[in-house]
């Protein structure tokens, strides 16, 4: 795995696509605290109105997503990526605007984080199937691993910077922080070296048989077909319950931001490590297994989190905060372990021509049920509280880890 990495740095352009994740994750990171508390404490909104801001940013992945995917798969996807980090500059850089103007307002967040929305199904499908044109698919579990590795180091330091800087200068302006860093990304992506051919023109007659083909592929392979039912359950769960905590955490445990941003950089720190040990887990058990063994561990971290803050009000005490800090690292670890791994076998089987549709198909659906997930986490939370509604998290957490286990997922490796 040592040489695989010394192998990687020589490769033309990888080096500049990892500064633009890296650079970008930061921003988003620090945007993780941002966002709730501007929601929260600034837009004062209910628990139902935070799980439909938070839809707002998934929808378009419902809307637009298939359509995306057959249309990346026409175009060369650097210049896609480009295009798409500086609309999505422009569109988190005009909240912290309109706040200075006095016409900030919870509809208007949600407006601006929906076309954030739209312009991130196309950069998604372009970074995910640009890479493999960069770099040879031996490489691409290191790749993938190198990638997490910064998304965790930024998920370490971003929030608590968050946190911090939201306690500073107020969360529409750490906001700001996370616009200017889509622009520098875009920079970086066109210095990325990568030989990109224009595909062949298809036919406007063949978009519904283009969508088709990636529904087929992604859906009717022996692998990806569980793998990508799993995921979509995953992110069905881990909306509900992110919406769900940040209520809880800032409203009925009243945690400052600057402790709520802690506990999201512990899960950064835990992520970190399980980056790094990822190619490694994959390389010794397989794919498949590592992804398997990592989902079992999210049932586990948010039924902790259920039972430790059940009855608990304002001024939790400290061992309910330890938990809250224990589970995170374990959520972030198993995050870490598994993505590399996940990525990695979706591009490896998937051929080159198609991996566009596969890859809006699968975010497509992933953020679909996400939308899903944090309107029903923040109306469960209304309705029935947060410890009933952690508790419904925990079983769908349980389901992702049933369909994995229970299919040819569990033998598959990275090739």
């Amino acid at each position: 795995m040592d040489d695989d990495v010394t192998t990687l740095r020589r490769v033309p352009g990888f080096r500049s696509y990892w500064s633009a994740a890296t650079v970008s994750s930061f921003g988003s990171a620090v945007s993780a605290v941002a966002v709730p508390v501007l929601v929260v404490t600034v837009l004062h909104a209910t628990p139902f109105e935070v799980g439909l801001v938070n839809a707002a940013q998934f929808l378009p992945y419902a809307v637009f997503g298939l359509l995306v995917g057959a249309y990346v798969d026409r175009f060369r996807r650097k210049p896609l990526l480009i295009w798409a980090s500086v609309g999505r500059g422009v569109c988190l850089g005009a909240i912290p605007v309109l706040w200075l103007m006095g016409l900030l307002d919870l509809w208007v967040t949600a407006a601006a984080l929906f076309v954030f929305g739209v312009l991130s199904v196309v950069g998604f499908a372009a970074t995910q199937s640009l890479l493999p044109r960069i770099v040879p698919r031996p490489l691409l579990l290191a790749a993938n691993a190198r990638v997490d590795q910064s998304d965790a180091a930024a998920q370490t330091v971003g929030p608590a910077l968050g946190g911090v800087l939201v306690s500073i200068v107020t969360a529409p302006v750490a906001i700001a922080l996370d616009a200017l860093s889509y622009f520098v990304d875009a920079v970086l992506i066109a210095r990325v070296r990568v030989v990109e051919q224009q595909p062949a023109r298809r036919a406007e007659g063949r978009l519904r048989s283009d969508i088709a083909d990636g529904l087929r592929w992604t859906y009717g392979h022996p692998t990806l077909a569980p793998l990508a039912l799993s995921t979509h359950l995953w992110f069905l769960a881990n909306a509900a319950a992110l919406t769900v905590f940040a209520t809880l955490a800032l409203r009925t445990l009243a945690l400052p931001a600057a402790v709520y941003g802690t506990v999201l950089a512990v899960s950064g720190i835990a992520m970190l490590v399980g980056a790094t040990a990822a190619p490694r887990l994959g390389t010794r058990f397989g794919a498949g297994r590592t992804i398997i063994a990592a989902r079992a561990a999210y049932p586990i971290a948010w039924a902790a989190i259920a039972i430790a803050t059940l009855d608990v009000g304002v001024a939790p005490p400290p061992t309910t905060v330890v938990v809250l800090f224990v589970a995170f690292a374990v959520h972030g670890a198993a995050a870490g372990c598994e993505n590399a791994n996940e990525m990695s076998l979706r591009q490896t089987v998937t051929p080159d021509a198609l991996l566009g549709r596969m890859n809006a198909t699968m975010r497509s659906a992933n953020r679909t049920l996400a939308a899903a997930g944090a309107v029903g986490g923040g109306a469960l939370m209304t309705v029935a509280g947060a410890g009933p509604a952690l508790l419904v998290v925990t079983l769908v957490f349980v389901g992702a880890v049933v369909v994995a286990a229970c299919s040819p997922l569990r033998v598959s490796a990275v090739r």
